[in-house]
């Protein structure tokens, strides 16, 4: 276990940041006032907007905090296929009285500019998703004083990490919700990760970095477990996402406890790179025809998403959620920190043969 990572936060909980408005301040400060390790997402923000909610953020808790950005996308989308799924998504448009977005919006997400207000304003830790930070620009934050973590789907993909020198690994396992945080994007591979318990466990006898377990993670137990097997902290996304001060859309919400949503897939039908959501009409209809095509696709549906959401229109949103969906609580995000520390708590017990095992 790495102090340097957990002396940041009592409990060994960490709030995915979760892209898509999700992952406000007012989330992140709750979950770090409650001792936990709340997260800002910068993807699809511009750095500015990043800049603004840190600095809200700052003003809202005085616990640390963690910012994530995404990584600039190589070219490889197949122009023809992104243009054949763009005239089966017409229909899409002509229901929600919208335009579909332009697919050519960009590729990098601002990254650099992101990076850069990071290093003159510098955050207590910053994670990355889509790739590898350069081995310059992890150093040149740690030196700013942040500590950084990179995802990782993949033993390989975590060796990678270390090599580059970031600070810890976030090993996600196929059961998280939203995008996956391969850093390359490869249709042979889609439906073959690992799940979290045999990904920990293989990252934990390949790197010498501290590992975050992230994916399908609702109970405390299962942070036991993660710990168990190697992890030094847990990163929860869908349990966080159903709190009071999450961002996420109402619809979304009460979507993750609805029995008409029974299960989740990995799909690219929202932005053309596989992300869990919960099937719902969108998914089912468009998703086995989806090509690979990040972030062209998410430009693309990124209008039918909004005017679905704005009319409050389930089966044509991006329901991100992880296995666990179903285990959502909707409580406060403070209140579920420390439920969840509890159960930590009651279950490193249990296992240590000193309570009730049921």
């Amino acid at each position: 276990m790495s102090s340097a990572l957990t002396d940041l936060f009592p409990h060994p909980i960490v709030q995915a940041p979760m892209a898509g408005g999700v992952s406000v301040p007012r989330l992140a400060a709750a979950v770090s006032d409650a001792g936990g390790l709340g997260f800002l997402a910068a993807g699809y923000k511009t750095a500015d907007g990043m800049y603004q909610e840190i600095k809200q953020l700052r003003g809202l808790t005085g616990r640390p905090f963690g910012v994530n950005l995404f990584l600039p996308q190589p070219e490889y989308a197949d122009p023809a296929a992104v243009e054949v799924y763009a005239h089966q998504l017409a229909g899409e448009a002509t229901w929600y009285d919208t335009e579909l977005g332009d697919r050519d919006s960009g590729r990098d997400d601002g990254y650099d500019a992101k990076l850069a207000v990071l290093l003159d304003n510098p955050v207590p830790v910053a994670s990355f998703h889509f790739g590898i930070p350069s081995s310059d620009a992890l150093e040149s934050l740690r030196r700013a004083g942040t500590f950084t973590l990179v995802t990782a789907t993949t033993p390989e993909e975590a060796l990678a990490v270390q090599y580059a020198g970031a600070d810890a690994v976030i090993a996600q396992g196929v059961e998280a919700g939203g995008h996956q945080g391969t850093h390359r994007d490869l249709p042979e591979q889609d439906g073959s990760g690992l799940g979290l318990l045999s990904l920990v466990a293989q990252i934990r006898e390949t790197v010498t970095i501290p590992i975050v377990a992230a994916g399908g993670i609702m109970r405390g137990s299962q942070i036991a477990a993660v710990l168990a097997a190697g992890a030094s902290a847990a990163q929860l996304g869908t349990a966080f996402l159903a709190t009071h001060e999450s961002g996420a859309h109402d619809v979304h919400k009460q979507a993750l406890t609805n029995p008409l949503y029974v299960r989740t897939e990995l799909t690219r039908a929202f932005s053309g790179r596989p992300a869990r959501g919960l099937v719902n009409r969108f998914l089912r209809e468009h998703g086995p025809y989806a090509p690979a095509a990040y972030p062209e696709v998410h430009h693309l549906t990124a209008p039918l998403r909004k005017a679905a959401a704005k009319a409050k229109d389930a089966q044509g949103m991006a329901l991100w959620a992880g296995q666990g969906h179903r285990m959502a609580r909707e409580v406060p995000a403070g209140q579920l920190v420390e439920i969840l520390a509890a159960e930590l708590d009651a279950a490193r017990t249990a296992l240590s043969g000193k309570g009730d095992l049921r």
